[in-house]
């Protein structure tokens, strides 16, 4: 998908206010039929599940009925649902946010706290650390690190043709950012607090606010600093 076409998902979706709503009151199945939204309970207690505006109307309808209730909501106005995560073969710590429209590769570990847009890819084996943001069609590739708290940018908002491209092997330290439009190739280095607003070549480190290259991969001494574990990559 390119921006063109994630915008127009965006602003075409239907917007909704998912919501969970405890219900107390003498009610059965045929009261909750064909109202738009989940029923579960029997008797006295029910809960409802669903789009916050019809399960509104039709509380309504029965509030002389209705002992008492409390309304839970997830979010307002959702343009877009979270993933199903049955669908990922990773390990999907609590807490991580992935948007449906993103694509994780078998084996990743997204740790709590992580945000990944729509668009977005993680190729296999990836980890993304806590509170690390991965916008909207950004491109990681595999066995990478992508730090705690770093933000890999994504190109709706400004718009940007070209999103931002993490070859294979590449460790970005934490609280990075890499700009849209960039590329970060195989088995680099982007340092902590980097700030990349230039394509990166293969096999370097970069650092710095703006990141330049300081020094080649191989020209580091402590290589478990950038090493990643593959034993933890194992989602079984």
């Amino acid at each position: 998908m390119n921006y063109k076409k994630i915008t127009e998902i965006i602003s075409k979706s239907k917007k909704k206010t998912p919501a969970k709503v405890y219900i107390r009151g003498n009610f059965n199945e045929e009261n909750f039929k064909g109202r738009g939204f989940q029923s579960f309970g029997e008797g006295g207690f029910w809960i409802l599940i669903g789009d916050l505006p019809p399960i509104e109307r039709w509380m309504e309808k029965n509030r002389n009925k209705i002992e008492d209730h409390y309304i839970e909501i997830a979010a307002r106005y959702s343009a877009l649902p979270l993933l199903d995560l049955r669908k990922v073969k990773a390990r999907i710590e609590p807490g991580a946010l992935v948007r449906e429209g993103a694509r994780i590769g078998k084996d990743c570990i997204i740790m709590m706290g992580a945000v990944i847009n729509i668009g977005a890819e993680v190729g296999q084996r990836t980890m993304i650390d806590m509170n690390a943001v991965i916008g909207s069609r950004a491109i990681i590739g595999k066995d990478c690190h992508i730090g705690a708290g770093a933000v890999i940018a994504g190109v709706l908002e400004p718009p940007s043709k070209k999103p931002v491209i993490i070859e294979n092997n590449v460790f970005v330290g934490a609280n990075a950012v890499v700009l849209e439009g960039v590329k970060v190739s195989k088995g680099s280095v982007i340092a902590a607090g980097a700030v990349v607003l230039k394509d990166i070549p293969p096999g370097v480190v970069a650092a710095g606010v703006p990141a330049k290259v300081i020094r080649k991969v191989e020209d580091i001494s402590q290589k478990e600093k950038i090493a990643i574990v593959k034993r933890l990559r194992n989602h079984k």
